[in-house]
């Protein structure tokens, strides 16, 4: 019987603890991908992300040039829709403001003088029509006059230097009614006069008026004011520095929108839509998750920004999702709410399934 080649042995030890090793790694693995992909994201129905607390900023600007008088809160100040934050120096607004309203009150003035023109002119106007009607009947006697001692010169029994004085008379009644008429005609076109300077007070005292009202504006604008509740987050600029129009002077944060931003994977974001349930669990308080609601979804693929995932995480294209906190909630822990706080954003595949127990209790 021919005896079994050593070297031949050796070699097929070696490819059975090769396939051995390459077992155990199979196996291995089957287990790590089962711990991480299956149990995780399987069998307790949930997707997972890293993210960080986020709330909208809100910046507080100047709307004009000029020096900041005064601001009176400071970082971490809580603050009030309406509350007056800083001050600019509004000297010259000020004098704007007092010549605008000196403007006004001359074109008040003005306007008022114009009115008063147009009624003296109707006036007149009036009277110069009831000379009138006394002239057109001065006309009508004097012709009558006329006729009547005309007929009687011819027949002997007046003069005719009466005659002719009474035809004198009738030339002089009817100069006059014709100067009558002209006097009503100059009337009527100085009251049209009048008028159009009502018009042109009229303008002259809505331009004034707008001017007042600009003024005012600019100088309700030089008080910078808050126009939501919220917190003071950075002071940008100090008192007495000179600010551009739309410098920035401080930077408040609204409390009522305070969400997590996360990125997923195309195929883990095609799975949630709004309004879904979230859970968030910070790192700075484990022993709580927070509710919250899928509020937004890009629309678009971006690549994750790097202080957010890991570095295999970066090379992919991932969906930027925020997860909004009730107001609400937020109120009840007004004081605690930090931005900048990283965490995990927990979110069920499936809405009908309960949440599991391993998260932890839910903050109320």
């Amino acid at each position: 019987m021919q005896q079994a080649n050593p070297g031949y042995l050796q070699q097929g030890r070696s490819n059975l603890l090769l396939l051995g090793v390459v077992a155990v790694l199979l196996i291995a693995a089957a287990g790590f991908w089962y711990q991480h992909y299956v149990r995780q994201n399987g069998k307790d129905n949930l997707l997972r992300a890293n993210g960080r607390i986020e709330a909208t900023e809100i910046a507080i600007a100047s709307k004009s040039p000029g020096r900041i008088k005064t601001i009176l809160v400071d970082e971490g100040d809580f603050v009030s829709a309406g509350q007056l934050l800083a001050e600019v120096e509004s000297d010259a607004l000020q004098a704007q403001l007092a010549q605008a309203q000196a403007q006004l009150q001359q074109s008040e003035s003005m306007l008022l003088t114009a009115q008063s023109q147009v009624q003296q002119r109707e006036s007149e106007k009036n009277a110069l029509k009831a000379v009138l009607k006394q002239r057109e009947a001065e006309l009508q006697a004097a012709l009558a006059r006329a006729g009547r001692t005309g007929a009687l010169a011819q027949s002997g029994s007046v003069s005719r230097q009466q005659a002719d004085d009474n035809d004198t008379q009738v030339a002089s009644a009817r100069a006059a009614l014709s100067a009558g008429q002209a006097q009503i005609t100059a009337a009527e076109a100085a009251m049209t006069s009048a008028k159009a300077q009502i018009l042109s007070a009229q303008s002259a005292v809505e331009a004034a008026v707008a001017t007042v009202h600009r003024v005012e504006v600019e100088l309700r604008d030089t008080q910078l004011t808050a126009p939501r509740a919220g917190r003071i987050q950075y002071r940008i600029a100090q008192s007495g520095e000179v600010v551009a129009a739309g410098g920035k002077v401080l930077s408040l944060i609204d409390l009522t929108d305070v969400y997590m931003t996360f990125f997923l994977p195309s195929a883990s974001a095609g799975q949630i839509a709004l309004g879904s349930e979230v859970r968030l669990v910070l790192d700075a308080v484990p022993q709580r998750s927070i509710p919250a609601k899928v509020s937004y979804v890009a629309d678009v693929a971006q690549f994750t920004p790097k202080t957010v995932e890991t570095a295999s995480e970066r090379e992919k294209l991932m969906f930027r999702v925020k997860a909004k906190i009730s107001p609400a909630l937020l109120q009840k822990h007004i004081q605690k709410v930090k931005t900048g706080l990283p965490g995990v954003a927990y979110l069920r595949l499936d809405d009908s399934q309960p949440w599991p127990d391993s998260l932890p209790e839910l903050a109320q």
